[in-house]
């Protein structure tokens, strides 16, 4: 690898949305490591490359399927509930290439139900895959950030916060929202500590994305299809996300098409369509509210237990 490639690690890239990001961002000059708990022989994988978005895509077919299209892309498995595993799968990013730039985590459970019908273990799985999961795998990887100067940038695949998000799937949007409020209080964090060069943020699809989440929809019928989008909708505005100025960025919690819309002059998103000819419904309000109070920048006295001396 040449040493002045960027390295990005994709987090949940085996199938659907996380193996099209993994693909665009090596077609876009990076390393990519592609990590998931699914692995395969990917030698025999028939047929090949297999459908993006059955159990039969795995790392192990993505990073074969990368590399034969001429990108650098090597597979670490991982367990995003276990957090030894997440700091082996990071530092071994860095073992490998020697640096870590792009941190994307798509990996997500989901289970959408009332709370009455949300199991206790579903809950839980989701806690530690979402929030957890992510929280894991920033802290492992911060030192390798210091260590490179504080340049990088992480994307969480996670949603605007606004109310309607809660209806009829509380247990999952607690996680999400958790995600995203992470996003903006790590924000906040880089802004305080003079971290110009650091950025998270939130990216959700405007229109459901076809995907191994979304499978249900296309065994609905072709009629289900009009309303879904093709991945690339997602690394598209992923890609625009990672040439955007820190300040633009950091801490924005943005849906795919309105980030391309006002910030990479995109205006005929048909092209994503997965129907031809067909315009999905978006899914997601055309406005959301703004979080910030008008005490905002007040934070009385700083109380950081993590520097106390207890």
């Amino acid at each position: 690898m040449s040493p002045s490639k960027p390295v990005a690690l994709v987090v949940g890239a085996s199938r659907g949305i996380g193996r099209q990001v993994a693909v665009d961002l090596a077609r876009n000059g990076y390393a990519v490591v592609v990590a998931a708990k699914s692995v395969s022989d990917a030698s025999t994988a028939k047929p090949f490359p297999p459908d993006p978005d059955s159990q039969q895509s795995t790392i192990s077919t993505v990073e074969r399927e990368i590399r034969e299209t001429g990108g650098e892309a090597t597979a670490i498995a991982a367990d995003v509930r276990d957090f030894e595993s997440v700091t082996k799968m990071v530092d071994g990013t860095v073992k490998k290439y020697g640096r870590l730039d792009v941190i994307v985590y798509n990996s997500g459970a989901i289970w959408w139900a009332s709370v009455e019908d949300t199991p206790m273990k579903r809950f839980q799985l989701m806690q530690k895959v979402n929030p957890e999961g992510l929280y894991g795998a920033i802290q492992a990887a911060l030192p390798h950030f210091k260590a490179n100067g504080w340049k990088a940038r992480i994307i969480v695949v996670s949603p605007p916060i606004y109310s309607r998000f809660f209806r009829g799937k509380t247990g999952y949007a607690m996680g999400k929202v958790g995600m995203s409020v992470l996003t903006k209080g790590l924000a906040m964090d880089f802004e305080r500590q003079g971290r110009k060069d650091m950025a998270i943020t939130s990216i959700w699809p405007a229109v459901a994305i076809q995907s191994a989440a979304t499978g249900s929809a296309s065994r609905a019928g072709p009629a289900a299809l009009n309303d879904l989008r093709k991945a690339t909708i997602f690394s598209d505005a992923i890609l625009a996300m990672l040439k955007a100025p820190t300040e633009v960025v950091n801490g924005l919690l943005d849906l795919d098409e309105d980030f391309l819309r006002n910030n990479a002059g995109v205006t005929d998103f048909s092209k994503y369509s997965l129907v031809e000819g067909v315009t999905p419904r978006r899914i997601m309000p055309a406005d959301f509210p703004d979080l910030r109070v008008k005490e905002q920048d007040d934070e009385g006295t700083r109380i950081d237990l993590g520097k106390a001396k207890l």
